[in-house]
């Protein structure tokens, strides 16, 4: 769920620097956790706010609040949960990405003492693992996977296994809400994104799989995992997310940050892909110098058997 650059360049200078002996693993360790932390500041402070529309009308539908448990799967640099920590639910995160859970550990640690804590007591658990990881703070009354699904080639299928683990830490009946992309026409940046299916053809090809390059949003994405992972539906809905930035420099770096590039970087390079989104962003371009585009999100609320 959560995403990494990698470098194709940069791969064959290393499987050559090894060969020759040459290979720095210090320099090369400290380059790629550069950019991993530049990444991760990226999504915090540029990306991950254009779903705080998406996160609030989900809360607001399930009535989360005192006395809510939940449990945020991928859960990044924790804007989700602490939107819904500000509302007094207790909050629960698994992600993968290091640089992303320090990123909310900070978020979270700064709010409980703008708050002025409660004795002590934590008022949020991050952890380095999967859902399963985060057992002894269940059980939970609401599951949330609000990173949008249905946009590469194998999103779907990941997360499936992680609700079946996921929904083991909670009672009969508990909310579980996935959430993904609305459709193409609705939204603006799917444009954008096509970049990223352009530039990984070729990469396709020639490894003879599917690949992560970003496809378009089905209509049944979000109901298709829901009953792979055993969920019932219990109600939709849409909101508008519209992807607002001060320059093409910041919309560059904030869709970057999404990893839903990762791959076209690995079939070319990342100039060429910063270079490739600049030029797709053009009809987005405003007079002012920012960027806007206008995008649909669904969200789709399961319950547990």
């Amino acid at each position: 769920m959560t995403p990494t650059l990698v470098q194709h360049r940069q791969d064959r200078q290393d499987h050559q620097h090894r060969r020759h002996g040459r290979y720095d693993t210090t320099a090369h360790s400290a380059a790629h956790t550069s950019a991993a932390a530049a990444s991760a500041r990226d999504w915090a402070e540029i990306q991950e706010r254009m779903l705080a529309p998406l996160y609030e009308a989900v809360y607001e539908r399930l009535e989360v609040g005192p006395g809510t448990r939940v449990l945020g799967l991928g859960c990044g640099s924790g804007l989700a949960l602490l939107l819904a920590a500000a509302r007094g639910a207790e909050v629960t995160g698994v992600d993968t990405d290091l640089e992303r859970l320090a990123l909310a550990r900070q978020r979270l640690d700064s709010a409980d003492d703008a708050g002025g804590g409660d004795g002590g007591r934590a008022r949020a658990v991050l952890v380095d693992g999967a859902a399963a990881d985060a057992a002894s703070a269940g059980p939970f009354d609401v599951i949330i996977a609000f990173h949008p699904i249905g946009c590469t080639a194998d999103d779907c299928e990941a997360l499936v296994a992680e609700l079946e683990a996921a929904v083991r830490l909670a009672p009969r009946g508990a909310a579980v809400v996935l959430t993904g992309w609305g459709p193409p026409e609705r939204c603006a940046t799917s444009g954008v994104l096509r970049v990223a299916d352009r530039l990984t053809e070729r990469l396709r090809t020639e490894d003879g799989r599917p690949g992560d390059a970003w496809r378009p949003a089905l209509r049944d994405d979000l109901e298709d995992v829901a009953a792979k992972a055993g969920l019932a539906p219990d109600g939709s809905g849409r909101v508008a997310c519209p992807f607002g930035y001060a320059d093409a420099d910041s919309a560059v770096r904030g869709l970057l940050s999404t990893g839903l590039y990762s791959e076209a970087v690995r079939a070319t390079d990342q100039a060429q892909v910063r270079k490739e989104i600049d030029e797709a962003l053009e009809p987005y371009r405003r007079g002012d110098g920012t960027v806007w585009m206008p995008n649909v999100f669904r969200y789709l609320i399961t319950r547990t058997a």
